[in-house]
């Protein structure tokens, strides 16, 4: 295995987790991580034991010659960062969103191609043991053909990263087109465009704020609450952002022409449903102990992983970064079509464009 020497550039909170599931991986050689802020920079080298550090993303590029380069900064210097990566040679993975609009995007893949390295971008959902589970059911026929998606991403503004949004009038999620939403509906939207895979579904939008002025100042104008339809040929979806709905959840529903699956992000699980199989009130009784039984066997699933230290938050994360490393190594597929990050940037330019900040007047 060829060992990949990688690089880090942003080392904010999102960092430490890239790093942490680096370490775990064989052949992967952690070469030196950079932040504008050098106290960042050197915090997090010496939290993982990392020898260099720096707040200069040319003496990283030039002197530590990585092959990876992963991009953690806020989405503002996406597109320059990863042009820059891309020109010193190294393949990119890209926090999401990859960048703030189509065009921007465009820019990053036009170049990754034209450099001849690969890209990726962070959707590690995409890939956590629900998301594979789900995909393994569906292909074995158990919903049938999908006909509707419905995916909901819960968001606590009391937690860390939201106290640190609404505490700071000058916090970059406050320049974003789509703010709040902006920073995280990348992992609401592309559950359902796996599955409405038409070119340029037809997308409908609207945003609410229920918090109540409390600030005088852009952070009384940031919506929390989104919902969106996008409308394909033969599959719909439905989204739900939310940050006053608890407990926050996290799930995913796929609706087919024969059961529905309902695949849980926060307790891992996939469950399926099915219609009676017996007649009368007795069909109506049964299922739920079948459902029981399905949320048991999975609790327990999950106490075996917990046991073997493989019931990790970072799952997705880290098996997007093997799918990765695999497609340099070997030219095997990238595990996100760059077909798939463009049509999820112009869905999200059409909700920006519909909701339009309206809040920002009242």
């Amino acid at each position: 295995m060829k060992t990949l020497r990688v690089a880090v550039v942003g080392c904010g909170k999102i960092a430490d987790a890239h790093v942490g599931e680096l370490q775990k991986m064989p052949g992967v050689d952690i070469v030196g991580v950079c932040d504008l802020e050098a106290i960042m920079a050197e915090q997090l080298a010496r939290r993982f034991g990392l020898s260099h550090f720096t707040d200069d993303v040319e003496q990283l590029l030039a002197t530590r010659s990585p092959d990876v380069v992963h991009i953690t900064t806020p989405p503002q210097s996406h597109v320059a960062l990863a042009t820059r990566a891309l020109d010193a040679g190294a393949h990119v993975y890209v926090e999401k969103p990859l960048a703030l609009d189509l065009a921007g995007v465009d820019a990053i893949i036009g170049r990754a191609r034209e450099a001849d390295r690969k890209l990726t971008v962070g959707h590690s959902f995409h890939f956590d043991p629900p998301a594979l589970e789900m995909r393994r059911l569906i292909a074995g026929g158990a919903i049938g053909d999908p006909v509707h998606v419905e995916s909901h991403f819960g968001y606590s503004l009391a937690g860390p990263f939201g106290a640190a949004i609404l505490g700071d009038p000058r916090h970059w999620v406050h320049g974003l087109p789509g703010r709040l939403f902006h920073n995280n509906v990348d992992h609401m939207l592309n559950k359902i465009l796996e599955f409405v895979t038409d070119p340029e579904p037809a997308v409908h939008a609207f945003a609410t704020r229920r918090r109540p002025h409390s600030f005088g100042d852009i952070r009384d104008r940031m919506q929390d609450e989104l919902r969106v339809t996008v409308l394909g040929k033969s599959v719909t979806g439905y989204a739900t952002f939310t940050s006053h709905v608890n407990p926050v959840s996290h799930f995913l529903r796929v609706y087919g022409s024969r059961g529905i699956l309902h695949a849980d992000y926060a307790i891992r699980t996939v469950v399926l449903e099915t219609g009676p199989t017996l007649p009368s009130q007795i069909g109506r009784i049964l299922p739920a102990f079948k459902r029981a039984g399905e949320y048991r066997r999975q609790g327990w699933r999950n106490v075996r992983s917990f046991a073997h230290s493989d019931f990790q938050f970072f799952a997705g994360m880290h098996h997007l970064i093997e799918r990765f490393y695999e497609s340099i190594r070997t030219d095997a597929p990238l595990p996100i079509a760059y077909d798939d990050m463009r049509r999820l940037a112009a869905v999200m330019d059409t909700i920006w464009a519909q909701i339009a900040y309206r809040g920002e007047e009242s």
